[in-house]
């Protein structure tokens, strides 16, 4: 177990909550705080969204969490794509989603619980405010952690082409679903999904003419909120969106070749993110606490615990970053691919990460597999 006495956590999103309270069940003589420059119940977007077996990884490692979140998840078993020529159902790719509040109000009380204290509304401007043996960067896109030590952590960040805004819906849906329709601006897409019984979260995504040619860069949150309403009338059968922050913006793509800088470390969005079409990146924010705590937890001294940190679980995250990043590249040019028939666009959609294979496909899918083959076989 390494020697330490003191951590100093920046960022009380899930990924800083979750690092402190693995901190304190795996090494609880240390003394632990966390800092969130917000105030409490204060957060963006709505909810959060994990593939059907992603909440297992948590189950193995901190059981007494897992059953505090789990009741909480909204769960479904197939997929939906919406399609100007109809729809297609894709049976067996399951999710799971809770509200993003939620989450964090839930692993708030969990680490209050164990004597964790929190201060909210808190705003440290130079990281040697915080005096710790370790100190943590869990502090999202704009972290100060890592601007710090920006030379030392070597950060990589561009943008992606489409833009998007994160909206809420007053509506469940039945699947996670995606809605592609053809505007007089351009092709656009919302990704939707249910996470409570009656709320949904309504992420509109276009390509940057669309942006461009339907002015949304010049309208408020609510002008924008009001006009893809309208757009998406349809699904959304005649109600509003919901604002929290929904500014319209370019999905940012960032990867640290370090992460780690003497007492430092970094994890969750401050050190890499995963574009949100793969439902991966609150994942592997908390699969990041999990790989520190337990290198923490077992190495002897605090520069091997965190070099085995970055050692271990970079090559891990960099394979589902890189899905996540061929994903969103697919969406880049969704607007050509909305040519295809629903069956081939569905198809071509599962294939877009690199991670999917016919074989796989089959297991997983197995009707829409079928369904495909069919097709194919007729067109033979």
């Amino acid at each position: 177990m390494t020697k330490l006495s003191t951590v100093e956590i920046l960022g009380a999103g899930p990924a800083g909550l979750y690092t402190a309270i693995l901190l304190r069940r795996m090494m609880p003589q240390l003394r632990i705080r966390v800092t969130e420059q917000n105030p409490e119940g204060s957060t963006f977007g709505f909810g959060v969204v994990f593939s059907d077996q992603a909440l297992e990884f948590l189950k193995a490692d901190d059981p007494e969490t897992h059953d505090l979140v789990a009741p909480h998840m909204e769960r479904w078993q197939n997929m939906t794509l919406n399609l100007p020529d109809g729809s297609v159902t894709l049976d067996g790719v399951g999710f799971t989603a809770i509200g993003r509040l939620n989450l964090i109000q839930i692993l708030t009380e969990r680490a209050r619980a164990l004597d964790i204290p929190i201060r909210f509304d808190t705003q440290i401007t130079e990281v040697e405010e915080l005096e710790a043996d370790l100190v943590i960067g869990a502090d999202g896109l704009n972290s100060l952690v890592r601007r710090a030590f920006e030379e030392s952590f070597a950060p990589k960040m561009d943008y992606f082409d489409n833009h998007f805004a994160w909206f809420g819906a007053q509506i469940p849906f039945d699947t996670l679903t995606q809605t592609f329709i053809e505007t007089e601006h351009g092709p656009m897409n919302a990704h939707h999904y249910r996470f409570t019984p009656d709320r949904s979260t309504f992420i509109v995504e276009c390509e940057a003419a669309t942006y461009r040619k339907a002015g949304f860069g010049d309208m408020t949150e609510e002008e924008g909120a009001e006009r893809c309403a309208a757009l998406f009338s349809d699904v959304l059968k005649g109600t509003e969106l919901i604002t929290n922050k929904s500014m319209w913006r370019q999905f940012p793509r960032l990867w640290c070749e370090n992460w780690v800088a003497g007492k430092y470390a970094l994890l969750g969005d401050a050190v890499h993110t995963a574009h949100f079409s793969i439902g991966s990146g609150t994942r592997l924010a908390l699969e990041d606490a999990i790989a520190l705590g337990q290198a923490l937890a077992t190495e002897p001294d605090l520069e091997t615990a965190l070099a085995s940190y970055q050692d271990h679980r970079q090559p891990i995250a960099r394979k589902i970053v890189n899905a996540a990043n061929t994903s969103a590249e697919w969406y880049d040019s969704f607007g050509q691919k909305m040519q295809l028939s629903p069956v081939d666009f569905a198809f071509d959609y599962l294939m877009r990460s690199g991670r999917m294979t016919e074989k796989r496909l089959r297991k997983i899918a197995p009707q829409f597999a079928a369904d495909y083959a069919a097709k194919r076989t007729m067109a033979d």
